[in-house]
């Protein structure tokens, strides 16, 4: 297991949310199993059950983000994952360009689990849907607190305004499925 700290975007400070942790848990030939963990989340905005299925604009509430370069190129992918199960995958050309929607042969799982001081957000996104060479991998999440108040968390924030697709956010790595 690979844990990362995430910062918050000094231009939007969280309201009680202390600290986020993004974990790579593991990658085998069916899923690849990541976990966010939330300190101080009393006040954390969780969208309701939606059920599976894809749906846009996601990050306008809370939702938990992965992105991955592959090694060689302009190109990479993103991917949202939300507490109400509902998900997207898009495919980049290029910084912000070339979106279109990336195929995934079966839906991600998303669990949102609750405690009285922390959450947990687990996700599990399938092997099929993910590139299959080496990654630079961004983690990062939204987080809304009550109020309407939302705070922007990711590896590193290099510009004024958060933007996640920025390649320099991206400096966890992804290694490519080995093969037994």
């Amino acid at each position: 297991m690979e844990t990362h700290e995430l910062s918050a975007h000094r231009a939007y400070p969280p309201l009680m949310v202390s600290a986020v942790r993004a974990s790579i848990i593991s990658r085998d030939e069916n899923w690849l199993r990541l976990r966010w963990r939330i300190e101080g989340s009393g006040k954390l905005v969780v969208p309701p059950f939606a059920g599976r299925g894809r749906a846009d604009e996601l990050w306008r509430t809370t939702c938990f983000e992965l992105f991955l370069k592959p090694d060689g190129g302009e190109a990479y992918s993103e991917f949202n994952l939300s507490p109400s199960e509902r998900w997207a995958a898009y495919d980049f050309s290029s910084r912000r360009d070339g979106m279109e929607n990336r195929p995934a042969p079966r839906e991600p799982d998303c669990t949102m689990r609750q405690g009285s001081s922390f959450a947990i957000f687990d996700a599990a996104i399938p092997a099929a849907a993910l590139p299959r060479s080496d990654c630079d991998a961004g983690l990062t999440c939204v987080l809304e607190e009550e109020g309407g108040i939302k705070s922007f968390w990711a590896l590193y924030h290099p510009q004024d305004e958060p933007d996640f697709h920025d390649p320099a956010c991206f400096t966890a790595r992804l290694p490519a499925r080995t093969t037994s």
